[in-house]
């Protein structure tokens, strides 16, 4: 470099005051953590994981109740992670992601992954009668063209989604967490329970992680949509720990019906877990009262004080969300975690 270019350069940077980057520091500097408003403290864990704080934002809303958000720092050229679930209510939270999503994006992120716990409207994923929508499509459609550039979401209710998306996706599971709970507890004589048929393999995958345990199955009919029939169990449950596995519970019908013929068939006690609490009425009712020794779930949705009861315990995914994110920032693998 010409000596007098060169010094010519060192004055404006002296006069503009920048500051040499460290090195090995640049790419970590990258790295953004952003929350929506549906679950704070479950975003301010996952900072707490990665030893950094939360980005600061303002969210409020018009008189009208249209929302508004404002990134309240330089993210150009960083790669920025929104935690927002699609829990309820639910079109409020999912507008506030596709917001979040567009203000960055203007504000020239680098990348902007879009990290959902709950994937919110996957039950219809694909069209089961005539002039239905697919609104699990739909949302990928709008989370993608909002311009997010990776999405990251925990027990889909239905792997396939990820395939509805043309940009990468990385899916992760609450197993583990409430594996490592249930092994904590050294229950003895289980059985893993699918609640319906199509839950199967994911109470298989569920079973060999227990030490191969055996595997049944509640054969339903569905006769509307929140609304469950229960006809039998496929298996062996008599003297047995039944663990009911499902990705979530939402009125509590089907898996408190399954508790129920569990007993009648025998068994000794009867877990739930899943890693999604959308209890919605009368879940409440359903699930307490004694029917289930305990209700586990995880965090990835907050529940409320009022939707709490004696049976209920609550295992934090953060550490895995955490993690996952660290990950995909460090360009290394998700899938060797849930090896």
């Amino acid at each position: 470099m010409n000596a007098h270019l060169g010094s010519a350069v060192l004055a404006s940077a002296a006069a503009l005051k920048l500051q040499p980057v460290a090195p090995g520091m640049s790419e970590n500097h990258r790295l953004r953590l952003f929350s929506g408003s549906a679950n704070l403290q479950l975003s301010q864990e996952v900072a707490r994981y990665l030893g950094m704080d939360l980005g600061p934002m303002i969210r409020k809303r018009f008189a009208d109740g249209e929302l508004y958000v404002q990134i309240q720092e330089s993210i150009r050229g960083c790669d920025v992670y929104l935690l927002q679930p699609s829990c309820q209510p639910v079109n409020d939270h999912l507008m506030e992601l596709l917001i979040m999503i567009d203000a960055c994006r203007r504000a020239s992120a680098r990348q902007i992954t879009a990290v959902l716990p709950y994937y919110g409207y996957a039950r219809a994923d694909r069209k089961t009668a005539g002039r239905e929508s697919i609104t699990a499509k739909l949302v990928a459609n709008l989370i993608t063209q909002a311009g997010a550039n990776r999405v990251l979401a925990m027990d889909l209710h239905a792997a396939q989604i990820q395939g509805y998306f043309d940009i990468p996706f990385d899916h992760v599971y609450g197993s583990p967490v409430l594996l490592d709970y249930l092994v904590s507890k050294q229950l003895h004589d289980i059985v893993v329970v699918s609640p319906d048929v199509g839950g199967v393999a994911r109470a298989r995958a569920f079973a060999k992680k227990l030490d191969d345990a055996p595997l049944a199955i509640i054969d339903k009919r569905r006769q509307a949509h929140n609304v469950a029939e229960v006809l039998n169990v496929i298996g062996d449950v008599k003297g047995k720990t039944a663990v009911l596995v499902d990705d979530m519970i939402d009125t509590g019908g089907t898996i408190a019906e399954g508790a129920k013929l569990l007993r009648e068939e025998g068994a000794r006690q009867v877990y739930a877990c899943a890693t999604h609490a959308v209890f919605s009425p009368p879940a409440m009712e359903r699930l307490s009262g004694g029917l289930f020794e305990e209700v586990i779930v995880t965090n990835t949705i907050p529940i409320p004080e009022s939707n709490r009861f004696p049976e209920l315990v609550v295992l934090s995914v953060a550490n895995l969300l955490g993690e996952t994110i660290w990950r995909i920032h460090e360009d290394t693998s998700v899938s060797s975690m849930f090896r």
